[in-house]
């Protein structure tokens, strides 16, 4: 099925939707076996141990999608608690690189250690910033505020030639950007978004090297061995990355199984490409209209400064984000041709209307 056939027997939205950076939309097969398993759960039918194979499955999948196997992925709910266990884990002192105005759920867990030596240099400069006792470079693939993606290859050659761990924050990349997790210590990745399903499913992607340094202090019983053979007192915990998962929301797996399909079925490549092909129109059309994007070979397009805009795209039904001060849209399967030139035509509106009245 191409591309275009799938958004259309998967997508309903109302609205020209370009905000897939903030919340990915649903796909049908999603709603639909999250709404079975709801009403399975309220007839009383329901089954604890039945959601470990959708668990399992949504497991697989994502291992597929970053090219490891699944027993180096662990489970979680935010990306945050991910993160913070990585942060955890290092000793007083250490020294960690991040890029500046980088996600808060990515510095936040170093900061708020308090006895990190945590570096924050721009994002060209990360590569450059890792030194001789930098113990971990930690950066999003693409940034939040404003799509641009960091130089991943430099940022790795960089952390192996100075023994530097590294943490890969794939959120607002994943979906359209082709990632290989066996390339880095530690890839997280919460999958509301690019990944469209459900908030409360992360993945947290763990190198042997990686799963030396880090202890399991969020551990419960689903991380241990055989969870249905023993949930009460300590646990022997599993020998792969399982021993990191924490407890799954389960009907969230649910939904989040088929969603990650869906990803498998259209192919990271496909989408990246149809959704990288739309970001460069917008860019081009806001350039037409004398606006400045932010460059970037990226499937999130910002404009700074243009924040003052969003009620009348608001208005026009067209769904985008202001971050930073700055207008942000993003553009995925789901999104046409037709949705970057509305989107223009509402802007060359607004840019008219504003020279009118000076």
């Amino acid at each position: 099925m191409s591309l275009r056939d799938l958004a259309a027997v998967e997508f309903a939205a109302e609205t020209t939707y370009l905000n897939t950076a903030s919340i990915g939309l649903p796909p049908a097969r999603t709603l639909e076996a999250m709404r079975s398993a709801h009403e399975e759960w309220a007839r009383g039918r329901a089954s604890a141990p039945a959601y470990d194979a959708v668990v399992a499955a949504a497991r697989a999948s994502f291992a597929r999608l970053v090219g490891t196997g699944p027993e180096r992925v662990a489970i979680g709910t935010t990306a945050s608690t991910e993160v913070g266990l990585v942060a955890g884990s290092l000793p007083a002192g250490a020294e960690v690189v991040v890029a500046e105005g980088d996600f808060s759920s990515l510095i936040q867990p170093f900061a708020g250690r308090g006895d990190l030596a945590l570096r924050t240099v721009p994002l060209d400069d990360v590569a450059a910033a890792v030194r001789p006792g930098t113990a971990l470079v930690a950066v999003s693939a693409a940034q939040s505020a404003d799509g641009r993606v960091a130089d991943l290859a430099a940022i790795r050659a960089a952390a192996s030639a100075h023994g530097a761990l590294t943490l890969i924050d794939a959120t607002q990349s994943l979906g359209w950007m082709p990632l290989s997790a066996d390339h880095w210590d530690y890839v997280v990745c919460n999958t509301y978004k690019w990944l469209l399903c459900p908030r409360g499913v992360s993945f947290l992607v763990v190198s042997p090297r990686g799963a030396e340094l880090l202890r399991p202090a969020y551990a419960g019983w689903y991380a241990g061995e055989d969870p249905w053979d023993n949930c009460y007192g300590p646990v022997r915990l599993a020998d792969d990355a399982r021993r990191f998962d924490a407890s799954p929301i389960w009907i969230a797996f649910v939904g989040a199984v088929q969603s990650l399909a869906l990803i498998e079925e259209a192919g990271i490549a496909q989408i990246g490409a149809h959704d990288l092909a739309l970001a460069e129109r917008f860019r081009a059309g806001l350039t037409d209209l004398g606006y400045e994007p932010v460059r970037g070979n990226s499937a999130i397009v910002a404009v700074r400064g243009l924040g003052h805009v969003a009620d009348r795209l608001d208005a026009a039904d067209v769904k985008v984000a202001i971050r930073a001060g700055g207008l942000r849209a993003s553009f995925h399967l789901y999104n046409t041709i037709g949705d970057v030139d509305r989107t223009l035509d509402v802007l060359a509106s607004a840019l008219v209307g504003r020279q009118a009245r000076r």
